[in-house]
């Protein structure tokens, strides 16, 4: 049985489905494709579409799957998505009081459109499953983790009416015991604190990372003061005055204001990080340590969107109230979108048996070898390429010479973490690595952290390993550097001494497993920095084009992609005048009115929420104006005094750029 599952919303690729959709509407979008139980493929659509954590519909990312799995869309059984049908048409039902423009069109029809017109796919009515959100991430987080029996808790922004779930699972079937509404929300608690302090939906991450420089008790009684936990794993949120926004108002109240985006992080802000951490992981381990107890079970399968606080896992590792603890690589929404191929699967009435997943290179390969090899030659305008006798022997000395590395192999990873298919690579030992490589490549705030991977054998060496077993490949674990190692590993390890620990193991990345075992006999540690390939502006890389443009606009020394060592050439920005430069499907010019002498403005920005812009200067926008991803940019009037400008906007992400005759 072969059955598609998808999550996101209903927008094209150039526009959304109503204007200013919140960029949190169905986020994360992805296909998945399961046979028989078993995950075959699976990508988020930003990885094709680049948009970070993007809400539209995911017609490149079916097709991706389709492809990767070698299999027509007339093969496919069944359709999944991740929510009930009426709970969605409700929700495009308020857009569409709310926008009197848009046409009124819901989900199974939308879906069934989207098929027809990309795929030349009628859909049937019988086959297109609707199921509960959280049933979904369930379903992904249990069925992959192995466990015949075990503690299913879910916890995430909202579903339906939920923001969490607790189930008993055992042969392959869920039992609901109990759900926490949506105004206990912890997904949208921490959201609430990251908006705090400056950030937005998605950067969640940086607050924890942000969190080990700051101390919790500084601001304890405030966070005590926002939950109250009860008896039989209940718990209490203070309402807020604004909707789910409980913390904003009380440190409003204390007369502390909202960091505004840019300004620098004071200790003020460190501090709020590490209270709202704590607070979280309190009221989460309340929760655990009821269920656990009450249901006697020692096996927990942890998913939804709050399972990616890695640093809340490892506390939840160490805890000692399980014997063995399973993160999905994709827990927060794509995981769902997996999971609705599941819940359709079960609908149909196959058999469902938990098998451990162990590799997340479930996406899109980077082409055949001679694919490769053609898209290399028509970047050589720019890089130099060579082929080593042993790629691994030689980027292993490359970076125990000091090198960080684009490293670009085979399928790219299902979920938010590299995990040694479209990664950057350095030496874990100088402290500087960690400093220079936030600055160089990511050019994003220095307190930062890098995570380490290394091998089963070395593993125990380096990092203290609880006794409770946990699913290290994923990256899905704050785990303690050992106390003699941390200096040794001064790039991975964290102000508060630990660090995300990958443990890579060989039967899923023989590779990977080579190189961080080649590294170590070169340098006696056998660990690897090991970070996604991406800057700042863009998600990570998924094909060769966008692999060899992350590397010439950073400062990476060395890209490998597959069994190619590429160098970008001296002075190869002189050949910018022969690139051609094609716009992304929501870029857009616009000029307009503003104050002071010129009178007229001029700007590029990308049409979507979050959407970045930027200044252009007047003979930058000409030549901006004239681009038909055809014609060199020479040939539209760039001068060299314009390339650095126009470099800028490309490490922004506002356009491609490839050499003549791509």
């Amino acid at each position: 049985m072969l059955v598609l599952g998808l999550n996101g919303n209903f927008s094209a690729e150039n526009t959304d489905l109503v204007d200013g959709m919140l960029e949190f509407f169905c986020h994360d979008s992805s296909a998945s494709l399961i046979r028989d139980g078993v995950l075959i493929a699976a990508v988020e659509e930003e990885r094709l579409n680049r948009i970070k954590k993007t809400t539209k519909f995911p017609v490149n990312a079916i097709r991706a799957c389709l492809e990767r799995a070698n299999v027509r869309v007339d093969e496919i059984d069944a359709v999944g998505y991740y929510f009930p049908e009426d709970h969605m048409d409700m929700v495009l039902n308020q857009l569409y009081t709310e926008h009197r423009e848009a046409p009124t069109r819901y989900t199974r029809q939308l879906i069934k459109d989207w098929l027809k017109s990309e795929l030349d796919w009628d859909l049937p009515d019988e086959k297109l499953f609707y199921s509960p959100h959280h049933t979904t991430h369930a379903l992904s987080t249990y069925l992959h983790s192995g466990m015949t029996e075990a503690l299913v808790v879910i916890m995430d922004g909202m579903g339906e009416e939920s923001s969490g779930t607790v189930y008993r699972a055992e042969g392959g079937h869920l039992n609901a015991l109990t759900s926490y509404p949506i105004p206990k929300s912890l997904g949208s608690l921490y959201l609430n604190a990251t908006q705090q302090l400056g950030y937005k939906f998605g950067d969640e991450y940086k607050v924890m990372g942000l969190a080990p420089y700051g101390d919790p008790g500084t601001y304890r009684e405030l966070f005590d003061s926002l939950y109250t936990l009860q008896e039989k794993g209940e718990y209490e949120l203070t309402p807020g005055a604004l909707g789910l926004n409980n913390l904003g108002p009380v440190l409003f109240a204390k007369g502390i204001p909202p960091r505004r985006k840019g300004e620098e992080f004071t200790q003020q802000h460190k501090d709020l990080a590490a209270g709202i951490q704590e607070a979280v992981e309190k009221i989460v381990l309340h929760v655990l340590s009821y269920w656990a107890e009450l249901t006697g079970l020692r096996q927990l399968a942890f998913g939804g969107g709050v399972a990616h606080n890695s640093s809340l896992n490892g506390v939840i590792l160490r805890s000692g109230l399980f014997d063995e603890v399973f993160i999905h690589p994709a827990s927060h929404d794509s995981g769902a979108g997996e999971g609705a191929a599941l819940a359709a699967q079960r609908q149909l009435g196959a058999p469902q048996i938990p098998v451990r997943l162990r590799g997340a290179d479930l996406g899109p390969l980077l082409g055949t070898p001679q694919e490769i090899e053609s898209t290399l030659r028509e970047w050589s305008l720019w890089v130099d390429v060579e082929q080593p006798d042993d790629i691994v022997e030689r980027a292993a000395q490359l970076l125990a010479q000091g090198a960080a590395l684009g490293w670009a192999q085979g399928g790219s990873e299902f979920g938010p973490r590299a995990l040694g298919n479209r990664s950057i690579i350095a030496d874990p030992r100088p402290k500087t690595n960690q400093t220079r490589i936030n600055a160089m490549v990511k050019k994003r705030e220095s307190f930062r952290p890098f995570a380490p991977v290394t091998t089963p054998e070395a593993a125990h060496t380096y990092f203290e390993i609880p006794a409770a077993q946990g699913n290290h490949d994923f990256m899905s674990f704050v785990l303690n550097v050992r106390e003699e190692q941390r200096e040794a590993l001064g790039a991975v390890t964290h102000i508060d001494g630990t660090a995300r620990l990958q443990i890579i193991d060989p039967g899923t990345n023989e590779r990977f497993h080579r190189l961080v075992t080649r590294f170590g006999e070169l340098t006696g540690t056998p660990v690897l920095l090991n970070t996604s390939f991406n800057n700042n502006a863009e998600p990570i890389v998924q094909t060769v084009e966008d692999a060899l443009t992350c590397y010439l606009t950073t400062e990476l020394d060395y890209l490998v992609i597959e069994n190619h060592l590429v160098k970008r050439k001296p002075h190869w920005t002189s050949h910018l005048p022969d690139a051609v430069l094609a716009f992304r499907p929501t870029t857009r010019l616009t000029r307009f009115v503003k104050s002071g002498p010129q009178g007229v403005g001029r700007e590029i920005r990308l049409d979507y929420s979050t959407g970045p812009r930027s200044d252009v200067s007047p003979r930058l926008y000409a030549v901006l104006q004239q681009a038909d991803g055809r014609t060199p940019l020479g040939e539209l009037g760039l001068t060299e005094d314009l390339h650095a400008e126009l470099y800028a906007l490309w490490q922004d992400r506002f356009f491609t750029l490839t050499p003549i005759g791509r």
